[in-house]
């Protein structure tokens, strides 16, 4: 294809031309280290993308601004990558990652995120201007690979959309958008920027309550931590029906394997658990005759593998028939935990039948 280009901008072309696969070669080597970089520091994005600037495109680059630049290797985003996060401060966390990785030129990287004024909202992204160090990937025979830079923007999620539709509604439109439109746009953007901030205010928030819930967990302060999914995974990470569960496999030298407990939390509120300590005083006052109804359930069988949740669910059933439930209780009980059946009927009686064998009550 022709293009309206001077003898100085073909040429850069033509570079351009030549040097392809030195560009797919820094795609790659790029998007390799930047997906591993943010695995192995557990940071979850939305995307990386990564793309080399097609011919068209470099080509009216260079017959608007061509003069500006004297070398292919000046101009700084013949590959681009964008990484999209969720919250802002993994924006900075992201960027002091890269600086470990890249060489990062920081004369012609820009934070536009710090460039508005501060009665304007709007485009919001970090741009970094980077080179591939030859201490992590060097080629004696394309040695140009590590002079070539490359352009690595990083931004939230929501300063995307906002630069994804002032990109389509706004001066690549080629028409000049009526002032009030532009005014709404831009308290659209402040809305944005006011939501990016209250998601990562939020998720602090939440990883505070998390902390302290850990904290109180560790520290014993069982009637202090209120029981709901994130507080009942804490509890069992200190193994609390592990004594119980231990105790009864001894009944057949049984084998225990861990099965989720997660899945009784919907049950113990119903039943009316309201705290960690609630929990605690269960284990007390109801793991003797949990242990007795192991024992008649198992004594007369040779199962030699147990799972965890046994533990839990034989307090349960004591709990119940102390507090009255009867064999009522125990099917529901029962539908709450495996899902509604017929069978559950039968299985509640059969239980019930047990415990009253064994005289609990």
């Amino acid at each position: 294809m022709e293009y309206n280009l001077d003898f100085h901008c073909q040429m850069i072309l033509d570079e351009y031309r030549e040097n392809m696969a030195i560009f797919e070669k820094m795609k790659e080597i790029v998007r390799e280290q930047l997906e591993k970089c943010v695995s192995d520091n557990n940071i979850y994005v939305t995307a990386i993308e990564t793309r080399i600037k097609t011919e068209n495109s470099l080509a009216g680059k260079l017959e608007l601004k061509g003069h500006k630049y004297k070398f292919l290797s000046d101009i700084t985003d013949i590959l681009g990558t964008r990484i999209i996060t969720f919250y802002t401060e993994e924006v900075d966390k992201i960027s002091a990652l890269i600086d470990k990785i890249f060489e990062v030129d920081w004369e012609n990287s820009v934070d536009k995120r710090k460039a508005l004024d501060l009665d304007r909202f709007g485009y919001m992204s970090l741009h970094y201007i980077c080179r591939i160090p030859k201490s992590l990937y060097y080629d004696a025979e394309h040695s140009e690979l590590n002079d070539y830079r490359f352009e690595i923007q990083m931004r939230t999620a929501l300063q995307h959309v906002w630069a994804t539709m002032y990109h389509d509604t706004g001066y690549k439109s080629g028409i000049e958008v009526p002032k009030e439109h532009l005014r709404n746009m831009n308290r659209l953007a402040g809305v944005l920027e006011l939501a990016d901030e209250q998601f990562s205010r939020i998720r602090k928030e939440i990883n505070d309550y998390r902390r302290n819930v850990e904290s109180l967990v560790a520290d014993g302060n069982f009637d202090d931590v209120n029981l709901d999914s994130d507080t009942f995974r804490s509890y069992l990470t200190m193994k609390p029906f592990k004594k119980l569960i231990d105790k009864i496999a001894t009944i057949n030298q049984a084998e225990i394997y861990e099965d989720n407990l997660m899945r009784y939390i919907t049950t113990l509120l119903k039943m009316g658990f309201r705290t960690l300590g609630d929990l605690q005083r269960l284990i007390k006052e109801c793991s003797d005759d949990a242990y007795k109804l192991a024992l008649h359930q198992l004594s007369a069988t040779d199962l030699d593998i147990l799972a965890l949740s046994v533990a839990l669910q034989n307090l349960c059933i004591v709990y119940i028939i102390k507090k009255g439930g009867g064999e009522v209780g125990l099917r529901m009980f029962y539908d709450s935990v495996f899902g509604e059946s017929d069978y559950n009927i039968e299985h509640a009686r059969r239980t019930f039948e047990q415990i009253t064998k064994i005289n609990i009550k």
